[in-house]
């Protein structure tokens, strides 16, 4: 059986990551060489004990306490380790309960037919405000890049490691928009993926700490790294 890397981000989830884990490794657990990797660097609250207490009990988790405390270089060093660890899949989602492994299974399925499956969030439990940025998102990358997709960053995405390690190192290590990127690098050079429907629920605890004054921020600084990624891009067509 392929391996698969479930790979999840976390940061102060102390409300959430033992349920999270729980409905996660089943997943990890049905193959030898899988992996359910949560990055937890920076939590100020009681995750990282938590995640150790959740080993004993799950030896299949691996930890990544040394990555930097923001959710960004957090899947980029997910995204490298699962890379060093030759799976042969990376599949990405958060750690926050929102997203739903039942239907994780319909990806698996496809894996046969693309090199990516991506989540599209037709319909959003995070509020309006996160939909509006989100479609903010993909008309920037449509003027940038003149790729059209429906969902640009969201956190449920089966992805086959030697596409994601074909791009990775166009990222620095400290970058705040990872997934945006890839979906984008996936759309321009027109890899084979498929954006599959996908539920997406309101947090079952916890506060997210990526609030929309945040979420601005780390757009409009991404303006820069949209015009030198685009350049580079383009030099690819000469």
């Amino acid at each position: 059986m392929s391996s698969v890397f479930v790979v999840m981000p976390a940061y102060n989830e102390e409300a959430n990551i033992e349920e999270t884990v729980k409905a996660w490794y089943p997943i990890v657990a049905k193959s030898a060489t899988s992996r359910l990797v949560i990055a937890d660097s920076g939590s100020t609250d009681g995750t990282h004990k938590i995640l150790l207490a959740l080993k004993k009990k799950y030896p299949k988790i691996d930890i990544l306490s040394k990555t930097g405390k923001y959710h960004g270089p957090k899947v980029i060093a997910l995204y490298k380790y699962a890379i060093r660890k030759k799976a042969d899949w990376i599949f990405q989602t958060d750690s926050d309960g929102q997203t739903d492994p039942a239907e994780f299974k319909a990806f698996w399925e496809a894996r046969t037919k693309y090199d990516a499956i991506l989540g599209k969030r037709t319909e959003r439990g995070d509020g309006k405000d996160r939909a509006f940025v989100e479609r903010v998102v993909c008309r920037l990358l449509k003027h940038y890049f003149g790729v059209k997709v429906p969902d640009a960053n969201a956190p449920f995405r089966l992805m086959k490691t030697e596409l994601v390690a074909k791009y990775i190192d166009r990222l620095d290590d400290d970058y705040d928009l990872p997934n945006i990127m890839f979906t984008t690098f996936f759309a321009y050079y027109k890899e084979k993926i498929e954006f599959k429907e996908i539920s997406f629920k309101p947090r079952n605890g916890g506060k997210n700490s990526i609030n929309i004054r945040k979420i601005v921020k780390i757009g409009w600084n991404a303006l820069g790294g949209f015009r030198k990624f685009k350049k580079d891009m383009k030099r690819d067509e000469r």
